[in-house]
């Protein structure tokens, strides 16, 4: 009963985190996009190609710092 209580309280820390993790994601991809697209047009001059630029920018990189976030969580879990 008490091993279960504990197993429970620990699931929804990991759910926080998690949602935290992806708020972050979001945030700091909003701020990498357009600093990538306002780069993309000043060298490229073209508004259309630096918004495609920055269109493949933002999935790829939101994934890719998604699973950064959460092995450097999941580090800091274990450590405990």
């Amino acid at each position: 009963m008490i091993l279960d209580l504990i197993r429970k309280h620990k699931d929804q820390k990991v759910s926080e985190s998690q949602k935290i993790s992806l708020l972050k994601t979001i945030s700091w991809r909003i701020i990498g996009t357009l600093d990538t697209m306002l780069i993309s047009w000043l060298l490229t001059g073209d508004f259309t190609i630096a918004s495609g630029i920055a269109g493949v920018e933002v999935v790829s990189k939101m994934v890719l710092y998604y699973f950064h976030e959460r092995a450097w969580a999941m580090r800091n879990m274990n450590k405990k």
